[in-house]
């Protein structure tokens, strides 16, 4: 009997056919380095479409990813904006039909709307009081082989410079073994992010650059911190890279450039007082 696609599995595929609509709708160019350091594709069912293909994108065919206990794999994504998580989404599903389960916060499980999604694609969800639970059902689904994406910063950075990290990260994929695959996002926050709507005017035809690192082993008896201060380095440098070879040229003072760069977002210095103005970061959740 063939394999079918769990329950799961196809409203995922009904969340990839949305974003890959909306995609096609404003003609977005999403542009990828690094491909070589994602996870391989399952036999025979190598990426049909995607950023950087000539092939027409549309609907995924097939099954998605087999879940095989050892390769699962942490994806750290930088959060610049909201739709960073999105297009590292989209880019996992291209490459080896993917899918990666999110950790979101409890506020997000509870709404009328987002709640019973979030509890069909099956991602884990953290709760108000503590990140204990959520922490072990992620540890628990990557031994079995799943992907578990986490925005490490925890929080949008307002300075589009990666900010300090969580632990997270790296201390899930010391226990359970697996390596953390870090992923860099320039230019999705020019569609939607802090104090900046979405407009279908920057939208329409805009440039994505996605850069992957190459995924790293932590060892478990290295410190956290160190290893986490390594990894919110490998994706500065992935963003980096993404900057320097951006297609889209920013005018003197742009709002969606770092300060240092000549831009007109917030500096480190201000950024962290704003942040510390804030409050602390909710464990496991998004500021916004």
């Amino acid at each position: 009997m063939p394999w079918r696609p769990p329950p799961s599995d196809r409203f995922y595929r009904v969340i990839v056919r949305t974003g890959l609509a909306l995609r096609g709708l404003f003609r977005i160019r999403v542009i990828v380095t690094g491909r070589e350091h994602l996870p391989p594709p399952k036999p025979g069912s190598g990426p049909r479409s995607g950023p950087g293909s000539d092939a027409p994108h549309g609907t995924s065919r097939g099954p998605s990813r087999r879940v095989v206990p050892g390769a699962g794999a942490v994806v750290a994504i930088t959060h610049f904006g909201y739709l960073d998580f999105a297009f590292a989404e989209l880019l996992l599903w291209w490459h080896a039909r993917a899918q990666m389960r999110f950790l979101v916060t409890q506020g997000a499980a509870d709404h009328w709307f987002a709640g019973p999604a979030i509890s069909a694609a099956g991602h884990v969800v953290v709760g108000y009081e503590s990140g204990t639970h959520a922490y072990d059902a992620a540890v628990q689904k990557l031994r079995a082989g799943e992907y578990i994406a986490i925005l490490p910063e925890a929080g949008v950075s307002r300075s589009f410079r990666v900010r300090e990290c969580k632990t997270g990260a790296v201390r899930m994929a010391a226990e359970a073994g697996v390596p953390v695959i870090p992923v860099s996002v320039w230019g999705a926050h020019r569609l939607m992010t802090r104090r900046h709507g979405f407009s279908p005017a920057r939208a329409w035809r805009a440039p994505v650059r996605i850069h992957v690192g190459v995924p790293v082993t932590v060892d478990p008896s290295r410190d956290a911190a160190a290893a986490t201060e390594a990894l919110r380095e490998t994706l500065q440098l992935g963003i980096d890279a993404c900057i320097a070879d951006f297609p889209l040229k920013p005018a003197p003072g742009a709002w969606w450039m770092p300060a240092e760069l000549g831009g007109g977002a917030p500096s480190e210095e201000e950024r962290q007082r704003l942040d510390e103005a804030e409050g602390p970061r909710r464990a496991g959740g998004r500021r916004r």
